[in-house]
């Protein structure tokens, strides 16, 4: 049997409804809806949909995830018709938070809207976090200081552009670059400017086109201890001197082509 049919089976089975009555109620036999009950033969487009809207359940969840292992009020659908699956909740319901670990972190963009692929991750629970969507992805490079190599970055995810706030920092799940956590800078029609935090990169922007996933900035956890020279201003003294140092050397640059 296929996923469909084991979900309108289910969805059926939850409001006590007959094969007969399902069937009246969508204006065809209840032989043809019993073939599609039992895998026998799938429904053409024009019935999916009125078996989507009959059961309220959106198409892209009736036929990709089985809403047997997952309650509905507790499936997020997302705007382009993709699925978050929501954190679980452990016996003293405190939320689940799934962790991206530096390894698996190319294979979530694969991932990220697979059921099985998240539930494949380990969890973790925080109390003191509000309510909202979270998930734990690594920090890499230098451009976020202070947050180093090694450490997370726990997002809440953030389920409308309405949301987006300019000067709070974010996970951004993108087509071209992956997980990059970055500060949001300004945003535009079609794209977002984000900035480091480490005047040693530039800002760029990132259309909303390639953009997966939004993950509002919610805590961090290191995984090793800080350091003096994290927080020393010499180095950032070092770092702003190579900034403008790189300044000069784009100017030159730009000199010598007009030359």
């Amino acid at each position: 049997m296929s996923i469909l049919s084991e979900n309108i089976r289910y969805l059926r089975s939850g409001l006590a409804c007959s094969q007969r009555k399902v069937a009246d109620d969508l204006l065809i036999t209840r032989g043809r809806y019993a073939k599609y009950e039992d895998g026998a033969s799938e429904p053409p487009v024009e019935i999916l949909i009125k078996i989507s809207r009959y059961f309220h359940v959106s198409i892209d969840l009736l036929v990709s995830v089985d809403i047997r292992k997952y309650p509905l009020k507790e499936i997020l659908e997302l705007p382009d018709n993709r699925i978050l699956i929501p954190v679980k909740v452990d016996n003293e319901g405190e939320n689940k938070i799934e962790i991206v670990p530096h390894k698996a972190s190319m294979g979530y963009l694969t991932g990220y809207a697979d059921p099985e692929y998240i539930e494949s991750l380990q969890t973790i629970s925080l109390p003191f976090l509000g309510s909202g969507k979270y998930r734990a992805f690594p920090a890499q490079g230098g451009s976020m200081p202070p947050h180093p190599d090694g450490s997370y970055i726990i997002g809440r995810y953030v389920e409308s552009r309405a949301g987006l706030k300019a000067s709070k920092t974010y996970v951004f799940i993108t087509r071209s670059e992956g997980i990059t956590y970055k500060r949001l800078s300004k945003i535009n029609e079609e794209q977002l400017v984000v900035c480091p935090d480490n005047d040693f990169y530039n800002s760029y922007a990132i259309p909303f086109s390639d953009i997966y996933e939004i993950w509002e900035f919610a805590c961090s956890i290191a995984t090793k201890e800080f350091s003096k020279s994290d927080f020393n201003l010499e180095n950032i003294e070092v770092i702003n001197m190579f900034q403008e140092l790189k300044k000069e050397i784009k100017k030159l640059g730009e000199l010598i082509n007009k030359q």
